[in-house]
């Protein structure tokens, strides 16, 4: 059984008269509700003295029209599974949120999280049991949270667990998985590929090979450093055979490639493995390489540009990165649109880019939490992340929402010099024991997301309902049901109606809380 900690719930209800009169009222309540369990309610109070049932997120309420499931920043509502039926009233509700089917954005791809080296490392010290149960709950669409996508890194990241590519003795004719393919990343694929078939899989490469790197585009001298270079035009060639290599490498182990992309933050050049990639190596290296090459060896991964900050790091000559690539039409062909992260910048700039190419897709690859943002406590990060990461994202036309390492450990790591020491992972699992697992404000958010929005639903529009403090996106899924998430930002809750126009429900959604709806058409 995989434990969890819980912080201690605080009731954030007003107390409206007295604070007599509120306690009479809330046992009012908590005996109605009780006399009533038979039609799916709890019957647990919110009582910072009692205990809050922690419901298994595979559990679904039984004869209920709409499921339900709902995290509180107090956690004394953790990613609690309830339902509500339709209601056979007349709808006369002021905060009645319309749903739009007609209204149609992009279609989405999925949610998940980075599987890194320091990941799987950590989920292969777990016994066997514990980490099926983890992953199940986790990937499982069905019984689980159904997490869709996840990241990998082509070679190591700044989160594995050494430095190396898959081809470091110079030639390209010497590629080949390395150990922490083989003995960590690959086994932990196959176990969450048997749990979820259909699982995305997008591959990014931090670095190139060090004898494929110079140190400008003028001098073009040899540069033997994990961290930044520059890729040496003559190894255009050999360099997209490497991904063609690698995604056949996968292919062989039973891992089909969705998606990848050129190079993760192509502008920074002090990430542990780096390399300096501006737009126009970028746009050059796809259309006379990996284009070509990926095209003539009969693959068909999706290629995302950029995989960097909204703010383009503040380089002035690189501002509109993807825009600029797409410009030029023989690398545009190649493109299936634009990844970015969030460590600079701000999410508006994901409209400018579907704006500028709305042919073209955007999906988001990347953020952390750490010990800078309180990464750690939910009353902190949980309605941030909802807002600008979850929500924020999907609004502004990501197809696909990826967050960082899925899971590190109670010392933030494994993780190397030069790679980030103060990251939490979605969940941190104990050190002491290798059993305990913290869940953080990462893992709530895509699972909130992934738990109702399948892979090819739509995004739909809205109408009715808006108050300062409620952020959502509703969804058609190829299933035939609709699927809203709700954010409540506010410190009251609030009876909120949300209704298709053929049926409606109404959901009192609790103060500072994320609310996930799924239900029929």
């Amino acid at each position: 059984m995989i434990r969890q900690k819980n912080k201690p719930s605080t009731s954030t209800e007003p107390i409206f008269i007295s604070q007599l009169v509120h306690q009479l009222k809330r046992a009012f309540l908590l005996l109605l509700l009780c006399n009533i369990s038979f039609m799916g309610w709890g019957c647990s109070s919110n009582s910072p003295d009692e205990d809050i049932k922690k419901e298994e997120p595979g559990e679904t309420p039984d004869n209920k029209d709409v499921s339900i499931i709902v995290t509180t920043t107090n956690r004394s509502m953790d990613l609690h599974r309830t339902g509500v039926s339709f209601s056979d009233k007349s709808n006369m509700s002021p905060s009645t949120i319309t749903i739009d089917p007609s209204e149609k954005f992009q279609e989405m791809d999925g949610f998940g999280a980075a599987v890194t080296g320091s990941t799987c490392f950590n989920l292969l010290r777990m016994d066997k049991e514990d980490r099926y149960k983890f992953l199940k709950e986790t990937f499982d669409p069905k019984d689980g949270l159904g997490y869709s996508y996840i990241r990998i890194s082509i070679g190591c990241s700044d989160f594995s667990l050494s430095e190396y590519t898959c081809c470091d003795e110079e030639g390209i004719e010497n590629f080949a998985l390395q150990s922490e393919e083989k003995d960590y990343v690959i086994p932990i694929l196959k176990d969450i590929l048997k749990i979820n078939p259909s699982i995305k899989i997008l591959g990014s490469p931090w670095t190139c090979p060090r004898w494929m790197k110079v140190n400008n585009l003028s001098d073009l001298q040899p540069y033997n450093s994990w961290t930044s270079g520059q890729l040496n035009p003559k190894y255009y060639q050999d360099y997209a055979t490497y991904f063609v290599k690698w995604i056949k490498a996968f292919e062989k182990e039973g891992i089909p490639i969705t998606a990848i992309t050129i190079q993760n933050e192509p502008l920074n050049r002090k990430n542990s493995a780096s390399l300096y990639m501006g737009w126009e190596e970028q746009r050059d290296f796809i259309k006379t390489a990996l284009g070509p090459q990926l095209e003539k060896s009969g693959l068909h991964p999706k290629v995302y540009a950029f995989d960097h900050n909204y703010n383009y790091d503040n380089i002035a000559s690189q501002k509109s990165y993807p825009l600029k690539i797409y410009q030029d039409t023989d690398a545009a062909k190649y493109l299936t649109g634009a990844a970015y992260h969030d460590y600079g910048g701000n999410r508006s700039e994901l409209i400018n880019i579907h704006n500028g190419q709305p042919d073209k897709e955007l999906i988001f690859t990347e953020t952390s939490i750490g010990t800078w943002n309180n990464g750690q406590d939910l009353n902190s990060r949980l309605m941030a992340d909802m807002e600008n990461v979850a929500l924020g994202t999907v609004n502004n036309w990501c197809k696909a929402v990826i967050v960082w390492n899925l899971m590190l450990d109670t010392s933030r790591g494994p993780w190397r010099d030069g790679g980030c020491k103060t990251c939490y992972g979605a969940v941190d699992i104990s050190l002491s024991d290798f059993r305990t697992i913290t869940r953080n404000s990462h893992y709530y958010i895509i699972g909130h997301m992934s738990s109702v929005v399948k892979p090819g639903a739509v995004r739909i529009g809205t109408k009715g309902f808006f108050e300062d403090g409620f952020i959502y996106s509703a969804f058609e899924n190829t299933d035939g049901t609709y699927a809203m998430v709700l954010l409540n930002k506010n410190s009251s809750s609030k009876k909120i109606t949300i209704s298709d126009n053929k049926k409606h429900f109404v959901f009192e959604v609790p103060a500072k809380s994320v609310v996930s709806y799924r239900w029929a058409k």
